[in-house]
């Protein structure tokens, strides 16, 4: 066979995979399509996946069932995409730990940069800094002040280690200067309890769980981690206006495996635009202190790899490994 055949027999080639792809995007869905939760239900990102899972069922006319699958931080359902079919019928919905477990988990049988493709950031959610009102500090330089005071400085409540509110902290140790031990809960709840208990001075929930707490009384809103000012917190500062580069927060995103069709994640990146401006997303939103994204596959191919370099030096500077 000559040089010129074998070419015109790639081209052939490339043209029909092209076909069958194209085809396949053009008729997708044509049967039930899971979305895995790699958490407990319940929690923002189950709810999230329910509010969409509604909308792509209205959209596709097929059934897209949310199905939780929870442990290992997330690497648990993470895997159980990544080893699926590359047929957009199995889908990710995580989280920031996504980012955080490429370093806190370095001997993973998988790997999430290359393993799976970003579809979309559908939302952001701030943490908040908060004290509980027995703590004499009412902004930032008061608190870090007073915990200089104390030998082993103030004690910091996180969901856990590793976790976004434990590195939250981490961070503000060595951009701020401010003085933490460093206590993990086993999840939110407990954090939370322990924090409106007064048993911890200082934690870092999300705005969701914060706020009511904040309404109450119960707790001091001092600051939120992320760059923009939280809608529903609207009065408290950024900690970036202070120590300019502290960002953490909150995402929710869509992830398929490697090697789902462009088309596929094409058509899937639509439908959760579409679907941000749906009321129900909005109420969700509002009600979560969340901000809708919906970025472009490049654009969050982008910040994932940003917030997996970001979180690669703050788990190093902490030395955080994961609870057993």
């Amino acid at each position: 066979m000559t040089f010129r055949s074998n070419a015109a027999a790639a081209v052939l080639a490339a043209i029909s995979l092209a076909s069958a792809t194209a085809a396949l995007a053009q008729g997708y869905p044509n049967r039930a399509v899971r979305i895995v939760v790699p958490f407990t239900p319940g929690g923002g990102t189950d709810l999230l996946a329910r509010l969409l899972s509604v909308r792509f069922t209205e959209a596709f006319g097929h059934s897209f069932i949310v199905e939780n699958r929870a442990g290992s931080g997330g690497n648990i359902g993470a895997e159980l995409v990544i080893r699926s079919p590359a047929d957009g019928y199995t889908l990710l919905m995580s989280t920031a730990s996504m980012a955080v477990n490429v370093s806190l988990y370095p001997k993973l049988p998988f790997d999430v940069r290359s393993d799976l493709i970003p579809i979309v950031q559908v939302a952001s959610a701030p943490i908040v800094l908060c004290v509980h009102p027995s703590v004499p500090a009412r902004t930032i330089k008061e608190l870090i002040a007073l915990s200089k005071t104390r030998k082993e400085g103030l004690n910091f409540g996180s969901n856990g280690t590793g976790t976004t509110s434990h590195l939250a902290g981490v961070m503000l140790q060595q951009m701020a200067g401010l003085q933490l031990t460093h206590i993990p809960f086993k999840g939110a709840s407990a954090a939370m309890v322990s924090l409106v208990g007064g048993e911890v001075d200082v934690g870092l929930p999300a705005v969701i769980s914060g706020r009511p707490n904040i309404a109450a009384g119960k707790l001091r809103g001092l600051a939120v981690t992320t760059k923009r000012r939280s809608s529903v917190l609207p009065d408290l500062p950024t900690l970036d206006s202070m120590y300019p580069g502290f960002d953490i927060d909150n995402w929710f995103a869509l992830f398929a495996p490697a090697g789902t069709p462009q088309g596929v994640v094409t058509r899937i990146h639509a439908e959760v635009v579409k679907g941000l401006q749906h009321a129900d997303l909005k109420a969700f939103m509002a009600r979560e202190g969340a901000e809708p994204v919906g970025n472009s596959p490049a654009e969050f191919a982008a910040f994932f790899r940003n917030e997996v370099e970001k979180y690669a030096k703050i788990v190093k500077l902490s030395g955080a490994k994961p609870d057993s």
